[in-house]
């Protein structure tokens, strides 16, 4: 298999044993870097790891600027990413088997069965036409059914004990994951039943700063702006663009969607109050919106005035 541009790699594709070292650098779980520690190249496998035939093929050595690695750094010297459900792993799984336990539970506990005991010896070892073998037929339980036990025959029924507080276990675990994740509870389960307006807005607030800290510091330096530059560049040495200086075209400014707001018109009050304050540009409120200000304008000038 040859490597296609705009090819998307799975993390596994990056051979995570290949760590090694070269006479002029290193490499480092399938991350080459040269000596004062630049990373320089990837070594990715031409098929998955798991492939039931993937067959013994060199792992293909791609040039850094032919690669964009996109993963959050959580401390100094991390070469790969680690995956935002680590912290949660073992809690998933946990709450998958809860949930597992809970649904037999019930299932027995709708069984209702009455069990017939024969304590003196004195009934037949017969059940519904059958001969018993130490006093119950081998069956399964079924709702309403009645199995005799033998020995003087004494009906008593079952009562399976049920979960108490299954519910409120599931929902403390579920926020233990949403915890772990970094994200609001009920945007796990979308369950608002607990919440008001403020209460979303409280949870809500710390959530998307930390979502613009991931764009601003993550996704635009090791995502958009590359990508941006590398589109940018092919399409200049293709002479589609009528520039004489590609330097300055190099740069953009990333204006991320406004978030959506429970009250429009208090939204579009704050947004007019900031305007007004200098504390935005119309410019950046329009592009916020996912227009083009030269393009709403130029819509606007074309309308018939009301």
């Amino acid at each position: 298999m040859r490597l296609t541009a705009g090819w998307q790699v799975p993390a596994e594709f990056v051979d995570e044993a290949d760590t090694r070292e070269l006479t002029d650098g290193y490499v480092v779980t399938g991350v080459e870097y040269d000596r004062d520690g630049t990373r320089r190249a990837y070594h990715v496998r031409p098929q998955r790891p798991t492939d039931l035939f993937s067959g013994a093929h060199e792992s293909i050595r791609v040039p850094v600027e032919d690669m964009i690695h996109v993963f959050r750094p959580l401390g100094p010297g991390q070469v790969r990413g680690v995956s935002q459900l680590a912290p949660v792993l073992s809690t998933l799984s946990e709450y998958d088997q809860a949930s597992d336990a809970l649904l037999v539970g019930l299932k027995v506990a709708a069984m209702h069965a009455g069990f017939i005991v024969d304590a003196n010896g004195t009934g037949g070892g017969v059940y519904d036409g059958h001969p018993t073998e130490g006093g119950i037929t081998e069956v399964g339980l079924e709702p309403g059914a009645m199995y005799r036990l033998g020995l003087g025959e004494d009906v008593r029924f079952n009562t399976p004990d049920q979960a108490k507080d299954s519910a409120a276990l599931l929902k403390t675990m579920r926020q233990q994951i949403a915890a772990g994740l970094g994200v609001p509870t009920h945007l796990l389960d979308g369950d608002l039943s607990d919440a008001n307006y403020s209460s979303l807005r409280a949870g809500l607030l710390p959530f998307r700063a930390k979502v613009e800290q991931f764009v601003y510091h993550t996704l635009v330096p090791q995502f958009l702006d590359p990508t941006f530059r590398r589109f940018v560049t092919d399409e200049y040495l293709a002479g589609r663009l009528n520039i004489t200086n590609l330097a300055p075209a190099l740069t953009a400014e990333w204006l991320p969607p406004r978030h959506a707001q429970v009250d429009p018109q208090k939204d579009m009050a704050a947004a007019e109050a900031a305007l007004r304050l200098g504390l935005t540009s119309r410019r950046q409120a329009v592009g916020q919106m996912g227009w083009n200000v030269a393009e709403l304008d130029a819509e606007n000038r074309s309308r018939p005035c009301p």
